[in-house]
């Protein structure tokens, strides 16, 4: 268990048991992609895998981050929380959740000793990032006394992945791994921050399928996605109050086509028919229509890769041979894109054999073997 590997981790690097264990989990983008920050719908699986993070309370005002995989350490005074350099990400997630919880009112007279564990898939597109803050807020709420709900908890880790390491991402990924739950899919209405859990049908899993491809710029990549939409925005919002993508209708896209440029105009398109996909998707899960929501994911990524251009040739050739396969629903790119992992909806009928297969032919084709993960929708963050 990684909560365990957290305990023993801060036993090694500080010599004492730790105070406070929290744990959070990974997550996979179900559907909706890059609606979040457009004040979209959107629906994400928390998974089950976990960030756990340990902390306890110091007698000065110092606080030390410990790397469980490297043993690097990283001491700071609590009176100068500023952003550290990128190579150190990995203390600026957790440290960026204190900030913004002491601006949020935890009172902390003493610093703290930090370390976690993880047993999520590297560089499978699950937003470890999410994970750690969640935990983190978990934690250190819990170490400080400090009460705080679930939104609060979605609020603080988004603002520290926002305004201090410096991702415009929205609330999708920490939304879904404080709101997870086991067998279940969580739905946000990202413009009026409400959360949803459909269960998922009895009968279904998931397999992540990581390219091992990623982009060397995916962040400026990200960052442009993020202009463009606010462009589109913004041209849709003229002659009255500025609104987000969420507001507009393909109707009010085509109205107003020929003052945009065709990129912006297809990062739009892409949004805002993405935001219905979304929609039709929660029908589909109501009912139990699995044949109709696997479409819906086949849809998804098709516009990813045509109007969103966030896809690449190694994420469509995933998509196109789990196409070939039995048991599969749908699948789609998952997270933000650019390289990283594609999402199989599958039922429980499909087997490691057919993954293979999937992987061999994907290697064929780019000389590189996909790492495979199958994982099951799990429950949000806690404390240990």
């Amino acid at each position: 268990m990684v909560e365990i590997t957290a305990i023993e981790k801060f036993k090694k690097f500080f010599g004492t048991e730790p105070q406070v264990v929290a744990v959070a989990p990974g997550r996979i983008e179900f559907v909706g992609n890059h609606t979040d920050y457009n004040g979209g719908f959107v629906m994400g699986v928390a998974i089950d895998r976990n960030i756990a993070v340990s902390v306890s309370k110091r007698s000065d005002c110092k606080i030390c981050f410990a790397n469980s995989s490297t043993g690097e350490k990283v001491s700071l005074d609590m009176g100068a929380i500023t952003p550290l350099p990128r190579s150190l990400n990995w203390v600026n997630y957790p440290l960026g959740v204190f900030k913004f919880l002491l601006e949020a009112g935890l009172k902390a007279d003493c610093g703290f000793d930090f370390t976690d564990a993880s047993d999520l898939p590297k560089g499978a597109g699950v937003s470890s990032s999410a994970a750690i803050e969640m935990a983190s807020c978990y934690a250190l709420s819990k170490l400080y006394g400090f009460p705080i709900s679930k939104k609060q908890a979605v609020a603080i880790g988004r603002k520290s992945e926002n305004n201090f390491v410096g991702m415009p991402c929205g609330i999708l990924d920490q939304g879904v791994s404080c709101f997870g739950k086991k067998n279940s899919v969580v739905f946000i209405d990202c413009k009026t921050e409400e959360y949803e859990i459909l269960p998922l049908a009895p009968n279904c899993k998931f397999y992540l399928f990581n390219s091992t491809k990623k982009h060397a710029l995916v962040d400026g990549l990200y960052a442009a996605r993020h202009k463009e939409c606010l462009e589109a925005a913004k041209i849709l919002s003229e002659g009255g109050k500025e609104r987000m993508l969420r507001d507009f209708t393909m109707r009010d896209l085509n109205a107003k086509k020929d003052k945009m440029s065709e990129v912006v105009y297809k990062r739009a398109r892409h949004v805002i028919e993405e935001n219905e996909r979304v929609l039709l998707a929660k029908e589909c899960m109501r009912v139990g229509d699995m044949a109709s929501l696997g479409k819906i994911l086949f849809a998804s990524h098709e516009s990813s890769k045509k109007l969103f251009e966030n896809s690449c040739a190694e994420l469509d050739e995933l998509v196109d041979l789990l196409k070939l396969q039995k048991n599969v629903y749908g699948a789609r790119l998952s997270g933000g894109g650019f390289g990283g992992a594609v999402m199989a909806l599958v039922s429980e009928d499909f087997t490691e054999a057919q993954a293979e297969e999937v992987a061999m032919g994907y290697e064929q084709k780019f000389g590189a073997r996909p790492k495979i993960f199958e994982c099951f929708a799990g429950d949000g963050a806690r404390i240990f």
